[in-house]
């Protein structure tokens, strides 16, 4: 097996699967950030049943890469240890690479699915974000101020975690690691908020 993964042919293989371990490192050592920053943020209303059918969406985008780097690696050596049994050699890169890139999408696909059944599922799923208005957050990194956002967690009606970008909505204000808040409306690619002590829930008459 040694003389298979040191080959010439095999360069790619060792490389996808050397790559798949060091980003599994980065996420441990939590580098990387947080696995449902990486979720795909697909509108509701839209259904891609390809994207569906390879996974994506119902794990994180990196978890679906890392899956399709451990398929493409572990089968395209695995292709090399056979030519190398049966015939005595191993294939070109040139042929062995892109075969095994096409097996690796049906075998990542289906891992995807298994993996979807037991990773936790507090990462953004298919909703608008447009949903999230009206909702309380917490402030997880950074300080927020007029003009300079920080990152907020906050959940849908679903109960799914989002990682959004919140600034104050009074030029006076700021928010703090730990503060919650209430997000009152999208404005481009993050949400203005007001602090929650702020927000009053009308009064009921009678």
């Amino acid at each position: 097996m040694l003389e298979v993964i040191t080959a010439p042919g095999s360069v790619a293989f060792v490389s996808a699967i050397v790559l798949m371990l060091l980003i599994g490192v980065v996420q441990v050592l939590g580098i990387g950030g947080d696995w449902a920053e990486l979720a795909p943020d697909i509108d509701a209303d839209i259904s891609f049943d390809a994207l569906d059918w390879l996974g994506i969406g119902r794990v994180p985008i990196l978890v679906s890469l890392i899956l399709y780097l451990a398929g493409f690696g572990v089968l395209g050596l695995l292709l090399q240890q056979s030519a190398h049994d049966i015939a005595g050699g191993m294939l070109s890169g040139w042929i062995a690479v892109p075969v095994a890139a096409l097996l690796a999408i049906p075998v990542s696909a289906l891992a995807a699915r298994g993996v979807a059944r037991v990773l936790p599922r507090d990462h953004s799923t298919a909703v608008s974000l447009e949903t999230l208005v009206g909702a309380t957050a917490q402030i997880v990194i950074g300080r927020a101020t007029a003009g300079s956002p920080a990152r907020a967690r906050t959940q849908d009606a679903h109960g799914q975690v989002h990682y959004v970008m919140v600034e104050p909505d009074g030029s006076g204000q700021q928010f703090e690691e730990g503060e919650r808040v209430l997000l009152i409306r999208r404005e481009g690619d993050g949400f203005r908020a007001i602090s929650w002590g702020d927000h009053r829930l009308p009064r009921l008459e009678g």
